[in-house]
């Protein structure tokens, strides 16, 4: 049996025996066990309840905030009563919903608007919507922006969270959708907006991580450091990315699960996609020679496969900057946020 912790706290247990694999997740007093056995499933919930004091619940379908329903096509994670609570919690419950978290082509400023005279509202909102994040990938850049400006929000930033409200009123029951499939391939997408914070010039990088056809990974974040040009900017997202499959690879790895072909990464930069590649050093390079080394080792090592993508098809640009609600939502049905079937049926009790 192995243990890897998964975060602060967080972790996830693995045993085999032959060709059974269990799995248990742990977050304090809630466990969720799953396999390919049924019966030894049951077996070793029968051995837990001899150590610990167990409740047994069925089958999952509600787990630390996150709905989980289950059809033929696979499994849907979403937070509709989370949600809801937090739009009754706001008063706005019955507003006029809006088909895009942000504004397409109007950055936010620390500038814009008047001071607040009481931020806590705006505070625990922004904190609500960063954990909503963890079934919501298309709120990710639009909350991790307005999570920017807590010191001193001000009445745009505070318009601003409403329009996500506005958002999630329309796409409440909407969520992560995880379906099986037969390709056992890692695939991620980076992306940076250069120079794109209008009061700093730093650069907002994103990625998103598939496992077969399933979203398993993403993140939106302003970049530490100012980039002196955009191939800079994405080669940063670039080596993010990187590290975030190698430790993904690693995880795999002790839980047993083999990926039989390179996990690959597509970039929409073709000076990024070609310094990943070329084994010359460049000059200019100097100030991000770290990344350079990290990315291009693993290019060498064939353990990552750096390929260009045109910014048309780039999934990740959702995770970078506001976009128009017509190519907002082309490329959030690529990262599989749909409504959930239990929607229909009047949700999970």
């Amino acid at each position: 049996m192995t243990l890897c912790q998964l975060q602060s706290r967080y972790f996830i247990f693995h045993a085999s025996a032959s060709s059974v694999c269990d799995y248990v997740v742990i977050y304090v007093d809630d466990i969720v066990i799953t396999g390919n056995d049924s019966e030894e499933l049951q077996k070793f919930i029968l051995k837990l309840n001899q150590v610990f004091s167990l409740k047994d619940l069925g089958p999952l379908n509600f787990f630390l905030g996150i709905e989980v329903c289950r059809d033929a096509t696979g499994l849907y994670l979403s937070q509709s009563k989370y949600i809801s609570k937090l739009l009754q919690r706001t008063i706005m419950m019955y507003v006029k919903p809006c088909p895009a978290p942000m504004v397409a082509g109007i950055p936010l400023s620390i500038h814009d608007g008047e001071t607040l005279n009481t931020p806590t509202t705006y505070r625990s909102i922004i904190g609500a919507l960063q954990y909503l994040s963890h079934t919501r990938p298309d709120i990710s850049f639009a909350v991790n922006k307005l999570s920017q400006f807590l010191k001193s929000p001000t009445t745009k930033h505070w318009n601003a969270a409403k329009r996500i409200l506005r958002y999630l009123k329309g796409t409440m029951y909407h969520g992560l959708h995880i379906a099986p499939s037969n390709r056992l391939v890692l695939t991620g997408f980076s992306d940076a907006d250069w120079g794109c914070c209008p009061d700093d010039r730093k650069s907002i990088a994103g990625y998103c991580v598939f496992l077969g056809e399933s979203l398993i990974s993403w993140s939106s974040q302003k970049q530490s450091v100012v980039a002196r040009s955009s191939t800079e900017s994405e080669y940063r997202a670039l080596a993010q990315l990187a590290a975030e499959l190698s430790w993904l690879l690693e995880l795999l790895k002790e839980m047993h699960i083999q990926i039989p072909t390179t996990p690959i990464i597509w970039c929409d930069n073709i000076s990024a996609s070609a310094l990943a590649a070329n084994p010359v050093y460049h000059a200019r390079t100097k100030h991000i020679e770290l990344d350079v080394h990290f990315v291009r080792d693993k290019v060498l090592q064939k353990q990552l496969d750096i390929r260009y993508i045109p910014s048309h098809d780039q999934i990740a640009g959702c995770l970078t900057k506001g976009l128009s609600p017509s190519r907002f939502q082309f490329l959030v049905d690529k990262l599989q946020v749909m409504e959930s079937p239990c929607s229909l049926r009047g949700g999970v009790k």
